[in-house]
């Protein structure tokens, strides 16, 4: 939301009154200078995510060359042709270079035959950008994946990272599925022990037991009988 245009204090007194944010300058060269009012530690970590993010897209459509001969023989060809077209595959751009010795730079119109028939053999996967140009003793041309190369790639990435996910959730639902099992197993062994115990229990007559201690307290006195030292000895 534009706020338009305001003295530094009221910005900053506009930013505390949003909740405590903070006063970003975005362009100190304009005029007046663009302020925007952000949580500054939220507008670190988006403008980081969007540097990596950029730095990965550069990486992965970063220029690779491959570089020959006018003179090149069939085979050596075809393992450029073969480099290039693991380039082109991977999305990024490539520079095909034709080398000229000497005085081969005056054959440069059969380096830039060889160049056209690098286009043609790729040009399923790839476009030439312009023609061709010779600087010096080298004459080179970028070929360029096609958008439906680029395509590709971009739905593979977004397939492999679908999988990825699905992955980490799968083995995360596995670990609580595991710990839940190891629950429920030593929840199940406590009930058990405490099953066997109450059975033990009830299998003791302690009665039977109290009674018996009666019975020999009376037969002891029918042996020694109910005398005065018996009883001071017993008592």
């Amino acid at each position: 939301e534009a706020l338009g245009i305001m003295s530094k204090q009221d910005a900053l007194a506009k930013a505390k009154e949003l909740g405590g944010l903070d006063l970003i300058l975005l362009n100190a060269s304009s005029d007046p200078p663009v302020c925007k009012i952000v949580d500054y530690s939220k507008y670190r970590y988006a403008q980081e995510k969007k540097r990596k993010e950029k730095a990965k897209n550069s990486k992965a459509t970063e220029v690779k060359e491959v570089k020959m001969s006018y003179k090149i023989g069939g085979h050596d060809y075809a393992v450029r042709l073969k480099a290039a077209t693991k380039f082109i595959k991977q999305g990024n751009r490539v520079r095909a270079t034709v080398t000229f010795r000497g005085r081969e730079v005056q054959h440069d119109n059969l380096g830039l035959d060889l160049l056209k028939k690098l286009a043609m053999d790729l040009e399923d996967i790839c476009n030439m950008e312009g023609k061709p140009r010779r600087e010096g003793r080298n004459m080179s041309g970028i070929l360029t994946p096609t958008s439906e190369v680029v395509k590709s790639i971009n739905d593979a990435k977004r397939t492999k990272e679908r999988e990825k996910k699905k992955m980490k959730e799968e083995s995360l639902a596995k670990r609580e599925l595991e710990q839940e099992a190891k629950t429920s197993a030593a929840k199940a062994a406590m009930d058990q022990e405490k099953t066997t115990i109450g059975g033990v229990l009830d299998g003791l007559d302690l009665e039977d037991e109290f009674d018996d201690d009666d019975d020999m307290d009376a037969s002891l006195d029918e042996l020694l009988g109910s005398t005065k030292v018996a009883d001071d000895l017993f008592s």
